[in-house]
């Protein structure tokens, strides 16, 4: 296991600053997992964790040793791209194996070390067959693979699940998070999907525009937003905002139900939702609607459990409610959460 620490790091290329003066330090042996759009420099800030890269300022440190300058192979990392990059004309041995080939290690170390990666991933049963004998799901536990048998302290992972089908994804989800429990090894995984990031982070680090915008464990990055982009980012649908004033107050749509439905130590918030449209999805519903006077009204969304079974029909208003314990209030200027209520 090692600690990544990045200091100060900033990728420009040309006129654009892809990544923005970033501090980061994970913990030896957690899942960190990089989270934001498209663009908003994840990608690049592992690459350059990874070497691909180089800064254009700050250093990284990979257990208490500065790499900057170092080249991929001097960091004893290991990383997995979105493509995977299977050798097409190679066994599934042979591309496990092809990492310890090229540093020179005997064959009966290389085999030993080969057939324990690929039991620790189930794909023992695999090992003669091509790439292109192999399902989406088979191919990418290959590639896990490969990057294990050298047994790096760091495992760089960029969007590895992305190319698998949604059913595929969920399970691959949970078998990469019980291979990483059992092997400890430090891990820092890149994604866009928000559940891929809440069900595998030990941490979340929420980008946009090249800079951190929170870090925290899943709960606290849903729970307690840092500001309003990540309030609007993690969750599906996303937080609730609404404001005439210089403080916006949100709230997630699980919170937002029929006001019989909501208690709270510290008191409710009412409002009259004109509820609009409605989607069953089975174990749940959402309306979508808004709230507050038709000239200033704002759309919100309310999640019901499916098991709520209240006659709500779309074009009429009912008394919705947050317990005031599931409010969050944010600066509108700066977007910062804030301990500040309206006026």
């Amino acid at each position: 296991m090692a600690r990544v620490e990045i200091r100060g790091v900033s990728k420009t290329f040309g006129e654009v600053r892809a990544v923005d003066h970033v501090d980061l330090e994970t913990v030896e042996g957690e899942f960190l997992v990089l989270l934001g759009p498209s663009g908003c420099g994840k990608t690049t800030l592992l690459r350059m964790v990874a070497g691909i890269e180089e800064p254009t300022a700050g250093d990284i440190i990979i257990d208490e040793q500065v790499v900057t300058n170092l080249p991929p192979r001097m960091r004893n990392i290991a990383m997995v791209f979105q493509s995977y990059a299977l050798y097409p004309h190679m066994s599934v041995y042979r591309n496990i194996a092809f990492p310890l080939r090229t540093r020179g290690v005997d064959k009966a170390t290389i085999r030993k070390k080969v057939e324990w990666a690929a039991g620790m991933f189930g794909i023992g049963r695999l090992l003669d067959r091509k790439p292109r004998e192999l399902s989406g799901g088979e191919r990418q536990r290959v590639a896990l693979a490969r990057a294990m048998v050298r047994e790096p302290s760091v495992f760089l992972l960029d969007e590895p699940l992305s190319n698998l089908d949604a059913l595929l994804r969920a399970s691959a989800r949970e078998e990469l998070r019980q291979f990483q429990k059992r092997a400890g090894v430090t891990t820092i995984y890149v994604t866009h999907d928000q559940v891929e990031a809440m069900g595998l982070g030990d941490r979340i680090v929420v980008m946009s525009k090249g800079k951190i915008r929170q870090v925290g464990t899943p709960m606290e990055i849903y729970h307690w937003p840092a500001d309003t982009f990540v309030a609007t980012f993690v969750g599906s649908p996303p937080m609730n905002l609404l404001g005439e004033d210089d403080i916006l107050t949100g709230f997630r749509p699980e919170t937002f139900l029929p006001a019989d439905l909501v208690y709270g130590t510290e008191g409710i918030a009412t409002y009259p939702f004109e509820v609009t449209w409605m989607e069953y999805l089975g174990a749940e519903r959402l309306l979508y609607g808004n709230v507050g006077e038709k000239s200033h009204a704002r759309h919100v969304v309310s999640r019901l459990p499916g098991s709520v079974s209240l006659p709500i029909e779309a074009g009429k208003t009912y008394p919705f409610a947050v317990s005031r314990t599931d409010l969050r209030f944010f600066d509108r200027k700066s977007g910062l959460r804030t301990d500040r209520s309206p006026a």
